[in-house]
């Protein structure tokens, strides 16, 4: 047997003292995760983490940045994730638009309010990509090669 991680994307998107998570339903009810999905065939990590986070959000999305690659393992699901989370800048909003199924809403939320709701963290990446953020990790875009 093969085994393959998971390869999620996620938005780390801070705008006037607050960061952008979205609440979303799972198995273990509601939880809060930045605009985040799973990288699709044939599509590179800049264009995933732009179309997750116009998904989930309704927010466009351009990364600037690369925050951090994250390596997980969910001992629950026993599934294996390997999260590459961008910084960028939003420059857009499509009010009415549907969000993805399973997103209940997005929220900006303080550090502090983050923080609080750690029980309700979709994972424990969330709370390390914000942390990584604030600490003013940044990588550059072209850190990435995309053979597409």
């Amino acid at each position: 047997m093969i085994w393959k991680p998971n390869v999620t994307v996620a938005a780390v998107v801070f705008r006037d003292g607050r960061y952008l998570l979205v609440e979303e339903e799972t198995d273990a009810g509601l939880r809060f995760n930045q605009p985040a999905g799973h990288l699709e065939f044939g599509e590179s990590l800049i264009d995933a983490v732009a179309r997750e986070t116009l998904e989930e959000s309704a927010y466009h999305f351009v990364p600037t940045a690369l925050v951090g690659i994250y390596h997980w393992h969910n001992p629950v699901r026993d599934l294996t994730y390997l999260r590459f989370a961008f910084t960028g800048e939003l420059y857009g909003w499509e009010a009415g638009r549907r969000l993805d199924d399973g997103i209940v809403a997005a929220h900006w939320l303080t550090s502090a309010e983050i923080a609080a709701a750690e029980a309700r963290h979709r994972s424990p990446m969330v709370a390390a990509c914000i942390a990584d953020h604030a600490a003013g990790r940044r990588y550059p875009l072209e850190s990435l090669t995309y053979y597409g």
